[in-house]
C-alpha cells in the first residue's frame, strides 16, 4: 500500500488488516507509517513498513521487494499517495504545480510500472487506484490536481487495455466525492482561504470498504458518494449552467473562511507528524448543499428547457 500513512490509506490499511491480510505499508513520512503499522498489527495483521517516495522510481522497486520477500508475492496493490494545491494557475508556483503532477500522475505511472511486471511473472494481481470525482469534472482553483485525476483516469483504461492479454491482473480504480481526510489542510495554498471538502463528506472508512472490495471482487472502476452521480450528471448535461455555479459554489463549499499565507503545504516535503492522521475535522455526512447543487441545478435546467420546448411545439 503506497500512500499509507493518513488518510483513505489509513484507513484502508486498517481494512485489510481486519480482513486478515498481510501488508507492505510505504509513504514518505515513517512517524506516519509507524502509527498505522502499530494499530494494524493491534488488529492481528503482519505489518513491514517501508519508506518510499512515488517520485523517486526505484523505492517504489525496495516496496515490491519488500512483498515478495517477506510474503512470498503481491496479491494486491493499493496506491493512494496524492497531494494538493489551491489557487489559480497563474498564482500556483510552478514548482509546486509540476510537483502535483509529478506525485499525483507520474507517481501513479510509477507504480503501476513496478506492479504490473510482478503480476505478470506470477500470473496475477490486483491494482487499485485512488481516483476521484475531480477527475471526472472541473472546478476552479485546484489545476494541477483536477488535471492529475484525469490522467489518472485515462491511464487506468489503457492499462486495462493492455493487460487484457492477462485474465489474471485487474485495474481497478476507487474514485470518491469529499472525503474527511487531512489532506485539504495539507495541501499546498495560495488561494488565500484554507481548503475543505465541500459537503457532502464521506467517512475515508466507506472509501476504504469500497477499496477492500475491489480487492475480493475487482471491479473496473467503483464511485463513492451518491452525489458524485449528480455532480457528473450536471457537468455532463448543462455545461453552461454548470460553468456559471461552480466558481461561487466552490470558494462558498470548497474553501473555508480562514485565511492562510502562501505555503507549500506538503507538496515539496512531509508535514511533522501532526498532519498525519485518518481523519480530519470534518463532519461527514453533511446535508446534500453543494456538491450536489451543481447537478440538481443542471437537471431543473434541462427539464425546465425541455418543458419550454414543449410548449413552443404545441
Amino acid at each position: 500500500m503506497t500512500g499509507a500513512s493518513s488518510g483513505i490509506g489509513h484507513a484502508a490499511a486498517l481494512a485489510f488488516a481486519a480482513a486478515g491480510d498481510r501488508l507492505v505499508l510505504a509513504a514518505r513520512a515513517r512517524p506516519g507509517l509507524d502509527k498505522v503499522a502499530a494499530e494494524c498489527r493491534a488488529a492481528g495483521a503482519e505489518v513491514r513498513v517501508v519508506t518510499a517516495d512515488v517520485t523517486r522510481p526505484g523505492s517504489l522497486d525496495a516496496v515490491a521487494d519488500a512483498a515478495v520477500g517477506e510474503f512470498g508475492g503481491i496479491d494486491v496493490w493499493v496506491h493512494t499517495a496524492a497531494v494538493m494545491a489551491y489557487g489559480r494557475l497563474e498564482d500556483v508556483p510552478a514548482e509546486i504545480f509540476d510537483r502535483v503532477v509529478e506525485t499525483d500522475l507520474l507517481g501513479s505511472a510509477a507504480v503501476a510500472r513496478a506492479a504490473l511486471p510482478r503480476f505478470r511473472a506470477q500470473g496475477h494481481g490486483i491494482l487499485v487506484f485512488g481516483g476521484s470525482l475531480l477527475g471526472t469534472i472541473a472546478a476552479p482553483y485546484m489545476s494541477a490536481y483536477i488535471a492529475s485525476k484525469w490522467g489518472l483516469r485515462a491511464l487506468v483504461r489503457v492499462l486495462r487495455l493492455e493487460t487484457r492479454d492477462a485474465p489474471g491482473i485487474h485495474v481497478c480504480l476507487v474514485a470518491p466525492g469529499a472525503v474527511n481526510t487531512p489532506v485539504y489542510r495539507n495541501a499546498a495554498n495560495f488561494a488565500g482561504r484554507i481548503g475543505r471538502p465541500p459537503p457532502p463528506v464521506d467517512p475515508p472508512e466507506k472509501v476504504a470498504r469500497a477499496i477492500l472490495r475491489c480487492a475480493e471482487h475487482p471491479r473496473a472502476t467503483v464511485n463513492v458518494g451518491t452525489a458524485g452521480t449528480v455532480v457528473r450528471l450536471g457537468f455532463t448535461l448543462f455545461p453552461r449552467l454548470y460553468d456559471t455555479l461552480v466558481g461561487p459554489l466552490m470558494r462558498r463549499g470548497g474553501l473555508s473562511r480562514e485565511p492562510v499565507a502562501p505555503h507549500p503545504g506538503n507538496v515539496l516535503a512531509p508535514l511533522p507528524p501532526s498532519g498525519h492522521s485518518l481523519h480530519g475535522p470534518w463532519k461527514p455526512r453533511r446535508a446534500l448543499r453543494t456538491a450536489s447543487a451543481l447537478g440538481a441545478a443542471a437537471l431543473a435546467a434541462v427539464a425546465i428547457r425541455g418543458l419550454a420546448r414543449g410548449r413552443a411545439g404545441r
